[in-house]
């Protein structure tokens, strides 16, 4: 069923829907002079205002920029589809691995600097905090230090080479350009933080799912480690699985269980977005800024679907592969449960049609009510970290990369517990299955183009497929996006922004 965070944070989400302009601004709060005495209110409204941010991805600063439907389109999981290749240019051209620096997910760039902006107003209202009990305000600075890092890390795996800045910056707005692996350095120094203070608990208590634990920081930190590679921390991030599953705070639950409104919050959800009905005021075509729904159902739907008892029609984008329906056994629950096969006839063909299209986010019949534009503004919530990611990292990090798996679960058990719970056998934990189980868990997820270039493995993407218009070439310089012409247009003298290659 549908959850919300309490009562407070919902109260000041409502009162938080504007963003400035420039990126690198700071936003004021109503309740809180920049840099005076900090009540426990206005730190809750800056943390509010941080979390917001989480709800604009799909519709980012006005543009059609899902967060895992531009990380899919990398891979090799889904076809931009659409109209045709015109139809939303930009996400044709990043499915064609030539994205330029105008034709890019600028709106990802906007929200995410935004996102930091509002982090880091809450932790310079943390700093001036007064008459707060010491232990309820080290866990709103984890909050806080939890979603920088977060915000952080997508502008660090999109872009690489990026501004970053901590405090409330003065006129033009600009920051210091830093080095990818300093970026690297900056997102660990807010985990390792905020692990450190002990003030968040392994999972939400009841009323505050949406919020982040010390479960979602253990699995960001996994992911980050992990894309960077730094092999000295992987036994740290082996024994943080370990204690994330041995906590018991977490179980795996049935696949098809975890899609549907009903699923939402489920005993296997670490982290969650929290997309709200449309009674909470809908996002309408004029303006990204407002609004709690997602249109990334509508986007990833067949185009006028006809008589479905439980799905909607969309726009047609992103039709699955072949290849990725082909990678499961036929068994096996998470195929049916993750894509969705139409008839001909059933819906409008579409560019790149293959008949397949994704069922985890996919629109559902009652999940989009007024007010605001309906399509822009379904609840479907979107799962960021669940606990099979946890066994797949233990089973990796064991068996791909040779940690030990010291007092923990074996690479096999935890392999086993996934399979077991898709309803397939047993099979070796060995490097080809444990990558080829996280394409079949994690399908739709936005996570396969990160694991491919992670791995050393994104020259599979290099295609000739003139059947589906899709002819491209990997290049290892192509792992960083462009960065957005209009962001380096207004930076100047030692702000200049470099451009990355590609």
């Amino acid at each position: 069923m549908k959850r919300y965070l309490n009562t407070v944070l919902i109260v000041a989400l409502l009162g938080f829907s504007a963003c400035n302009d420039d990126f690198l601004t700071i936003q004021p709060t109503e309740s809180q002079e920049a840099g005076g005495p900090a009540t426990e209110g206005a730190i809750m409204a800056n943390l509010t205002s941080a979390y917001q941010i989480l709800l604009f991805d799909s519709y980012a600063d006005n543009n059609y920029n899902s967060l895992f439907f531009v990380s899919d389109l990398r891979g090799d999981d889904v076809f931009k589809g659409g109209g045709d290749a015109g139809d939303q240019a930009m996400l044709y051209r990043l499915s064609q691995l030539d994205a330029t620096p105008t034709e890019v997910p600028e709106g990802l760039w906007t929200i995410y600097y935004s996102g930091i902006a509002r982090a880091n107003a809450t932790l310079i209202s943390c700093e001036n905090a007064v008459g707060m009990d010491e232990d309820r305000l080290a866990e709103l600075k984890s909050e806080a230090l939890f979603l920088r890092a977060y915000y952080l890390h997508w502008l660090w795996k999109f872009w690489g080479n990026i501004p970053f800045f901590t405090e409330d910056l003065p006129a033009p707005y600009m920051a210091k350009q830093y080095q990818a692996d300093e970026i690297y350095d900056f997102i660990m120094a807010d985990l390792d933080e905020l692990i450190a203070l002990e003030a968040l608990p392994m999972r939400a208590e009841a009323g505050n799912d949406g919020r982040a634990t010390l479960a979602a920081a253990y699995m960001l930190k996994a992911r980050v480690v992990m894309y960077q590679k730094e092999e000295a921390r992987y036994p740290e991030v082996l024994a943080e699985m370990n204690e994330i599953v041995s906590s018991e705070a977490y179980e795996l639950v049935d696949f098809a269980s975890i899609w549907p409104r009903e699923g939402e919050f489920c005993d296997e959800s670490i982290f969650e977005v929290n997309h709200l009905p449309g009674e909470y005021g809908g996002k309408t075509w004029d303006s990204g800024w407002h609004g709690y729904g997602t249109n990334l159902p509508a986007f990833i739907s067949p185009n006028e679907l006809k008589d479905d008892e439980v799905f909607k029609g969309g726009w047609g984008f992103g039709p699955v592969r072949p290849a990725a329906y082909e990678i499961f056994e036929a068994n096996d629950a998470r195929r049916d449960a993750s894509i969705n096969v139409f008839e001909e006839g059933t819906y409008v063909s579409r560019f790149q049609n293959t008949g397949m299209f994704m069922a985890k986010y996919a629109a559902r019949i009652g999940y989009n009510e007024p007010p605001g534009d309906v399509d822009l503004n379904y609840e479907n919530n979107l799962r960021i970290f669940r606990l099979a990611e946890t066994y797949l990292n233990i089973a990796e990090l064991i068996a791909v990369h040779g940690v030990a798996p010291g007092e923990g679960l074996s690479a096999q058990d935890a392999l086993n517990a996934v399979r077991t719970r898709a309803g397939v056998p047993s099979i070796p934990a060995n490097v080809e299955n444990i990558k080829l189980e996280r394409r079949r868990e994690f399908v739709g997820e936005g996570m396969r183009f990160w694991d491919l270039v992670r791995w050393g493995d994104a020259q599979v993407l290099t295609e000739n497929l003139p059947e589906y218009a899709s002819v491209r070439t990997w290049a290892p310089e192509k792992k960083y996006l462009p960065i957005p012409q209009s962001e380096i247009d207004r930076t100047e003298g030692e702000f200049k922004l470099e451009q990355n290659a590609y």
